[in-house]
């Protein structure tokens, strides 16, 4: 036993050193690397690997939800039951990934100095703001989740990372600032044919952990500025934004390609979960009911005030990025009419031209989706053929941007018609409408801080859905310990839905839940009511959750650094 524990310290020890402080083996090992521009694009390419740029809520985790905007079953994930701990997977995997970043930022910067007088200055002072603004990006993620961290900006020897403890958060975020700040004035605000860093990316990332951090005039400068480049759009068609043969739209300002021809494609199993039955799929994976209820009708107002809303047809007269993210029933997906109606056992094959079994409803497939809904936003064919496609992965993109800027000014309560223009861009985006054509998408005018500061959550839910930003979203606005309290609903098992909802004329939700001040359903009545069923009984622990724990393999290996409170 205790060769045993002397062995597993021996590898523990072994495993984080090599994490922090090794080299890839891409970037060499010879005394002269970095001396020419191969050298150079090599080792920053390597930097824009997709492991260091993950989602929260990523799909390559292939993990269990951790917001209420999606469901997987009845499962919950370590974030949504409170289990998290030192030793969960993605706890342990985004800091190792984020200091392996850092560490061959830091061992570039450190030898740039061997490329002088071989490779232009300006081209020098280019590698420099790419690997700053990634380092800062690791910072930004690393200070957001995990508080206060290890921080060095410089190659540490053996000895030293032992030595390390953890910095204040808001010394490193000075940090992150001065990065971004020097990728800002150096990085070129175009370049072609390479998908890399930009002033535009710098700027907008830079906004982004200034908003997470509440520092709200930075983000309201750095979004402007981001803005007044003049470079990016909203992309004209929502619904084909995600989808992969939208490559390099003009409104992604930093993302990661992919490319099946290489190798780079969504993880497919998080393409079968999401994708149906009826296509081979699980349909196991799904939006919620909670985001469901969310979007607004086409009136500007909640379900529960709209007198347009009908739920019996509750994809009518709905916000258009409602059926852009979720599958309207008795529509066209992969090829098939999705009706998940417990009477639909038959259903249309487009392909074919033939009715056959219908296997995305639960009178046949009991596993299939739990809710009746089923993901769109980014599906399409070519998920299905080989389980294998390859959207980019937008880090961040303007409609981002314009409502980073929008949300910092309503904070700031420096409301004027720029907050509202930034806000009805991205709206009336979404309707195929122009900013003035305010006849076809419904404004918003209403200059009341407290309204519009529940419009922006309520804008960025609609429009980011299942892009990796609500986990930060539910953080900093503290309502995780609101929704992740709450229960996860679906529908009854199919004898009772025939029989207390579909024979009862109150197919498909059997009731108006009430949408509280946050934007957030209640769906209590109907469950008392025993017309729908629970999932899940979330759990967030508020006294902890706001932040993750240090892994514990870093508590073990170096006695200087503290593990968060309560873990």
């Amino acid at each position: 036993m205790k060769y045993t524990s002397i062995v597993l310290l021996a590898l523990l020890i072994f495993g984080a050193c090599t994490d922090m402080n090794l080299n890839p083996l891409s970037e060499g090992s010879s005394e002269n690397w970095y001396s020419n521009e191969n050298e150079m694009n090599m080792s920053l390419n390597d930097l824009y690997r997709e492991v260091f740029w993950p989602w929260d809520e990523d799909p390559s985790l292939n993990d269990n939800p951790w917001t209420d905007d999606w469901i997987r079953r009845n499962f919950l994930s370590s974030i949504s039951s409170a289990t998290i701990n030192g030793e969960t997977g993605f706890v342990v995997s985004r800091w190792t990934n984020a200091y392996k970043a850092i560490a061959r930022a830091n061992t570039l910067l450190a030898n740039l100095n061997r490329a002088v007088g071989e490779i232009p200055q300006d081209n020098l002072d280019i590698y420099e703001a790419e690997a700053r603004f990634v380092r800062a990006a690791q910072y930004s993620m690393l200070i957001s989740h995990y508080g206060d961290v290890v921080f060095y900006t410089e190659i540490l020897g053996l000895e030293e990372s032992f030595t390390k403890t953890k910095t204040d958060k808001e010394i490193i975020l000075d940090a992150i600032y001065d990065d971004f700040n020097f990728a800002i004035d150096k990085l070129p605000e175009t370049r072609s044919g390479l998908n890399r860093a930009t002033k535009g990316a710098a700027l907008a990332l830079n906004a982004r952990i200034a908003l997470y951090m509440e520092d709200w005039a930075l983000a309201r400068d750095a979004a402007k500025a981001c803005m007044d480049l003049n470079i990016y759009q909203l992309y004209s068609d929502y619904g084909t934004l995600f989808l992969s043969k939208t490559k390099k739209a003009n409104e992604t300002i930093f993302g990661i390609p992919r490319s099946v021809a290489l190798n780079s494609y969504l993880n497919t199993g998080w393409v079968r979960d999401i994708t149906t039955r009826n296509v081979g799929g699980y349909g196991a994976k799904v939006p919620s009911w909670d985001l469901f209820c969310s979007y607004l009708c086409t009136d500007g107002l909640p379900i529960d005030e709209s007198p347009l809303y009908n739920p019996r047809e509750p994809f009518e007269n709905r916000d258009p990025r409602c059926a852009a993210t979720i599958v309207e029933f008795q529509t066209n997906h992969l090829g098939f009419m999705y009706q998940p109606h417990p009477d639909s056992t038959q259903v249309w094959n487009f392909t074919t031209g033939k009715y056959q079994k219908n296997n995305d409803t639960r009178s046949n497939a009991q596993y299939c989706s739990y809710n009746g809904l089923v993901l769109k936003k980014g599906v399409d064919g070519d998920w299905v053929d080989d389980l294998k496609s390859d959207p980019d992965k937008i880090i961040i993109r303007y409609a981002d941007v314009l409502l980073m800027y929008a949300e910092a000014k309503i904070e700031l309560a420096e409301i004027d018609q720029s907050v509202l223009d930034a806000i009805n861009m991205v709206r009336a985006r979404a309707y195929s409408a122009g900013l003035n054509e305010t006849t076809l998408y419904p404004p918003v005018t209403n200059t009341d801080q407290s309204y519009l500061r529940r419009i922006v959550r309520t804008e960025r839910r609609m429009e980011f859905a299942l892009e990796g930003l609500r986990y930060m979203d539910i953080i900093r606005w503290k309502l995780a310990e609101k929704v992740l309290n709450n229960d996860d609903f679906g529908m009854l098992d199919v004898a009772d839905l025939r029989t207390k909802v579909v024979n009862q004329g109150l197919w498909f939700f059997p009731g108006i839940p009430e949408i509280d001040e946050d934007g957030i359903p209640d769906f209590t009545a109907m469950h008392t009511a025993g017309l729908i069923l629970r999932l899940a009984d979330k759990s967030f622990d508020n006294t902890k959750q706001y932040l993750w724990p240090i892994p514990t393999v870093e508590i073990l290996t170096n006695d200087n650094i503290e593990q968060n409170t309560g873990y």
